[in-house]
């Protein structure tokens, strides 16, 4: 075996071969990516946009001066934090557990994070911070967005009031470009059943890649969105690349990506390896394994993780419950695998993209993916709003269930860190 093993050894003239390809002058395929980081000022001036326009105190000005009325939303969210509206960890174990709280030892090593996707609209997030005061529950650490980019810009500065708002409640946060497939970039595919063409990565063809880096400098630099999601194996290695070059960018590679083995997560993560910082960094931080992964999977995903260094770098994001329509065969409901992986596998996010299927299948109007790419005219036109508010309430109080379990298990969590203290 031993022998046979040696025969998969890279050889250094093989490393070389590569290397001399990537730094050719005439390669074509890096120039279009250099070219364009050079339009934006190269990566130190990028840097530096990103992060001014990522200040809170700018934000907020922006905000003010955009006449929206979302700066008084922000204004309430930040005065309930100074109160300290929201409850404590503490106090929260206390209520799940009772006197028991006081003496349990948590897995703080393997803290899972509570995440939720997706907040397509900032009220909702208001919505929920009042459900969490009111039931002393849990806001989550981590947010999704699949709303249309341009469509939030224009829509009462909703990509202003979120970007201010995941900084007050302590959260990060991952952005949906608007340069994927339900764009038309695929000629043979349109609207959103283009999701399905997703699996396999189709949804950036041709030119794309290279426009979705460019809308990435785009937001990056006016907004300070750093993290984005990543539905396709070149842009993947585009977010890889621009890392390399000195943009401070960051992906979370989608479910929709369909890393549904070892071997796929292998090859994804080689790749983080090999164009990772001398630092040990990659623009790698969320990998969403897809919804058909078992438990050894990620076991297994999460060893090589760990061997090619990236157990602190890479979160591994998981699925427990998704939208009653157009994505799985319900009722899809991963919490029990949770609670008996997360207590071997650290650096794991709970991801809920819809509530529990015992209360998805009782609603009128059930979660549904699909509306996620609904423009939000034909959202109001079809008066959608009060039931898309009540899909995303359930996820929240789907992920307060999973809170809930893993802190009996004597999993501590991971919550929106500025609020829980």
């Amino acid at each position: 075996m031993a022998n046979l093993r040696e025969k998969l050894r890279i050889s250094e003239d093989r490393i070389r071969e590569i290397n001399d390809f990537l730094l050719d002058p005439k390669n074509e395929v890096v120039n279009a990516l250099i070219e364009l980081v050079e339009k934006y000022g190269g990566p130190v001036a990028i840097n530096k946009k990103a992060k001014e326009a990522r200040k809170l105190d700018n934000l907020m000005e922006r905000l003010k001066d955009s006449g929206s009325t979302y700066h008084a939303d922000i204004e309430w969210l930040i005065d309930q934090r100074e109160k300290d509206a929201f409850t404590s960890i503490a106090d929260y174990r206390k209520r799940i557990l009772g006197d028991k709280a006081a003496t349990m030892k948590f897995n703080t090593d393997n803290a899972v994070t509570l995440e939720i996707s997706a907040l397509q609209y900032f009220p909702f997030l208001i919505s929920q911070a009042k459900e969490a005061i009111e039931k002393k529950n849990l806001m989550p650490g981590r947010y999704i967005r699949v709303r249309c980019m341009k469509e939030q810009v224009e829509d009462n500065a909703d990509i202003l009031a979120v970007a201010a708002g995941m900084q007050i409640v302590g959260a990060s946060y991952v952005e949906t470009l608007d340069t994927k497939g339900t764009d038309g970039s695929n000629c043979h595919l349109g609207g959103a059943e283009t999701i399905t063409g997703y699996f396999g990565g189709v949804g950036q063809p041709n030119t794309h890649a290279i426009k979705w880096a460019e809308e990435f400098l785009h937001y990056y630099t006016e907004y300070g969105i750093q993290q984005v999601l990543n539905i396709n194996p070149g842009t993947v290695l585009v977010g890889y690349m621009m890392h390399k070059l000195g943009i401070d960018n960051e992906f979370k590679i989608s479910v929709y990506l369909g890393n549904d083995n070892p071997y796929s997560a292998l090859w994804t993560l080689v790749g983080a390896k090999l164009f990772s910082r001398d630092d040990g960094t990659s623009p790698l931080i969320g990998f969403n394994l897809a919804n058909s992964v078992d438990n050894d999977t990620i076991r297994k995903t999460s060893a090589i993780r760990k061997a090619l260094g990236f157990e602190k770098v890479v979160r591994i994001e998981h699925h427990i419950v998704e939208t009653w329509k157009s994505i799985v065969v319900q009722p899809y409901d991963r919490l029990d695998e949770l609670i008996e992986v997360a207590a071997e596998v650290p650096n794991i996010s709970a991801k809920h993209e819809g509530g529990t299927p015992a209360v998805e299948k009782t609603l009128d109007h059930p979660s549904d993916i699909l509306e996620y790419f609904m423009a939000k005219k034909d959202v109001e036109e079809q008066g959608l709003m009060p039931a898309l508010e009540r899909n995303y309430i359930e996820k929240h109080r789907a992920i307060n269930r999973t809170a809930d379990a893993l802190t009996k298990a004597g999993i501590d969590v991971i919550a929106a860190q500025n609020l829980h203290k």
